[in-house]
């Protein structure tokens, strides 16, 4: 159906001339450059000319502005183009654009980060601004109550993610109607056409599917544009507007032509282009600004949360206490609360009883669940998402992702290690401390009891970055008193002396299997230091070395985990340049586990008590 013809001929006029500048600009910046994606950007200009000019709700002076809408790349690749937006806007100089495009020291990199103000997160894993775009729209419509809008520029290549379509499900379950995708549909990807190429009906069977309305348009009509950028602001759910356009639009030399995906044209070719195009322009777009709002509510004042208490000694299971101090950080109004519909296993659900106005359910959607609470941390909450450590592990991109936004959230993996006994090794997450220490900025905690655990839920609802919790399935003693402090690269001695002949460390579950290999290791008259690392990292490095040069080097790291990456590779780093001989015997789970209880997976595995005992007397 041909869009009404709402907009004159003088501003069509200047919406073709921002296109071309935009078309030019992204030319100039990754010519110059020698890298990029210009025809990325080419076919997608004519889609952001008309959303800034007429339909972007944003204060370019103040990027803090609350009631801003928000414009995120999907399509991160196409920074040529988003940049080029930034210099209409008045953002940043033409010099800047094209001078610093790519270059060491830039803050115009080659992919957006948060590095600039206008960028909320970081871009180009492909298929993850959808996802994250869900979370700023789920604060917007259930948490701000603003008008503010997201906008997402999708490719049509990164439909073949998954993460795409657990995105438009969520969108569809929550009635996202503040949240509209805009997907660029050029047909071709990096290497060829894409699997649907200009399919759009197929597009549109899809989206509307998952609860979505589709908006077929020729991306290049602007009237087109216009019109369905008014109906998606209007609209009463989530909207998806499925642009056709053309790869290298406005470029005859690499116009619908494969082979052109992330090469920039050759300096004589750019001039040449650019020129057709009318040339270097100097447009600046003013767009349509914000509604006001009202400030951001101020934390009440006094409401400090009351944090779980605990029996020393009685058996506690430490994701019982994830639960319980969450709820007990619920007196904060910025804290929220996601799960992966496994919120009666990790606790999670004590948060969902108290303050359902604040809890998000993801269901089985373990990449929508960590891109949701990046979104929401956008819009200044302290989002805390849980689900299985194992299954973590499908959302990990978006961990990683995470870390290059410099994203503040937290993360709790329950059920993890043989611990859990009888489900098997599909539910045993054993990678998860090495992928948790990769992640840039991250901080990674395992506590042993159920007071340790609550003061580390306390501790990271305020601690900057990706900050990851692992809890336990079983029930273990509670080891201290309820005032005990637990700062983040810390860690607690549990037992130790002067006469100590070897260092027994530990994290979380092996904590008490260590106590008890300690117990058996002094009636045979040998002392053992126990040292609770609950601060996986940071480590406390200070009390390992303390501890080499108290047992004469003899340490014993136990942990329930695959050898690589975790708690011993932690130890091992900080004894890396250390001038003193030391003998270390590493205990994890170095074998694919099988059912079993949990004593008997743990012994199976070389990290139960008599392993311990073994070590031990074996080194000293």
């Amino acid at each position: 159906m041909e869009a009404e013809r709402t907009l004159g001929e003088e501003q069509l006029t200047q919406l073709r001339e921002l296109a071309a500048q935009l078309r030019v600009d992204a030319i100039r910046c990754s010519t110059r450059a020698g890298s990029g994606h210009p025809t990325s950007s080419l076919s997608a200009a004519d889609l952001l000319a008309v959303l800034i000019s007429r339909h972007l709700r944003y204060d370019w002076a103040d990027a803090c502005h609350r009631g801003n809408d928000h414009l995120v790349f999907s399509k991160g690749h196409a920074s040529p183009l988003l940049y080029s937006v930034f210099k209409a806007v008045g953002a940043i100089t033409d010099q800047e654009l094209v001078d610093t495009y790519r270059q060491f020291g830039s803050r115009l990199q080659g992919h957006p980060t948060p590095a600039l103000p206008w960028v909320d997160v970081a871009t180009g894993s492909l298929g993850q601004g959808l996802p994250v775009g869900v979370g700023i729209a789920l604060a917007g419509q259930y948490l701000d109550r603003l008008p503010f809008h997201v906008w997402v520029l999708c490719g049509d290549s990164e439909t073949a993610e998954g993460s795409i379509w657990e995105a438009l499900d969520k969108a569809g379950h929550y009635g996202l109607r503040n949240l509209t995708a805009i997907v660029d549909v050029n047909r071709f990807g990096q290497r060829g056409p894409t699997e649907l190429e200009w399919d759009l009906d197929t597009y549109r069977r899809r989206v509307e599917a998952f609860g979505c309305q589709a908006i077929v348009i020729d991306g290049h009509d602007l009237a087109a544009i216009d019109d369905a950028f008014g109906r998606a602001r209007r609209a009463t759910g989530p909207t998806v507007v499925l642009a056709r356009t053309v790869k290298g639009k406005g470029v005859p030399e690499v116009e619908n032509k494969p082979g052109w995906h992330g090469k920039p044209l050759k300096p004589d070719a750019a001039e040449q282009a650019v020129a057709a195009l009318g040339g270097v322009r100097r447009i600046r777009v003013d767009g349509p600004r914000p509604e006001p709002v009202p400030p951001a509510p101020a934390r009440p004042a006094g409401r400090r949360p009351e944090l779980p208490r605990y029996d020393r000694g009685a058996k506690v299971a430490t994701r019982n206490a994830y639960g319980d101090a969450l709820r007990a950080l619920g007196v904060r109004p910025d804290v929220v609360a996601l799960d992966g519909e496994v919120s009666d296993s990790t606790r999670a659900d004590r948060f969902a009883e108290a303050h359902a106005d604040r809890y998000f359910e993801m269901f089985i959607s373990e990449q929508q669940l960590v891109a949701a609470a990046v979104g929401l941390q956008v819009r200044g909450y302290r989002p805390f998402a849980s689900t299985f450590a194992a299954f973590l592990s499908r959302a990990y991109d978006f961990v990683r992702m995470a870390g290059v936004s410099g994203a503040d959230i937290a993360l709790s993996g329950s059920h993890a290690g043989v611990e859990i006994g009888a489900d098997g090794p599909s539910q045993m997450g054993l990678e998860d401390l090495a992928a948790m220490r990769a992640v840039q900025g991250s901080t990674v905690l395992y506590p042993s009891d159920a007071v340790s655990c609550a003061a580390l839920v306390a501790e990271m609802v305020d601690r900057k970055g990706v900050n990851y919790l692992r809890t336990t399935r079983g029930g273990h003693p509670v080891l201290y008193d309820n005032d005990e402090t637990f700062p983040v690269g810390g860690s607690k001695l549990l037992r130790g002396g002067s006469d100590d002949r070897v260092a027994l460390i530990g994290a979380g579950v092996t904590v008490h299997n260590c106590l008890g290999a300690a117990e058996e290791l002094a009636g045979e008259g040998i002392a053992a230091r126990v040292i609770d690392a609950y601060s996986v990292k940071p480590l406390d490095a200070d009390r390992v070395l303390a501890a080499v040069r108290d047992t004469g080097g003899r340490l014993v790291v136990v942990e329930d985990h695959y050898p690589e990456g975790g708690l011993g590779s932690a130890v091992l780093e900080a004894l890396a340049d250390l001038p003193e001989p030391v003998r270390v015997r590493h205990l994890a789970v170095r074998g694919l586990p099988t059912s079993g209880t949990p004593t008997q997976l743990m012994d199976q595995a070389g990290i139960g008590v008599d392993a311990i005992v073994a070590a031990a007397r074996a080194l000293t």
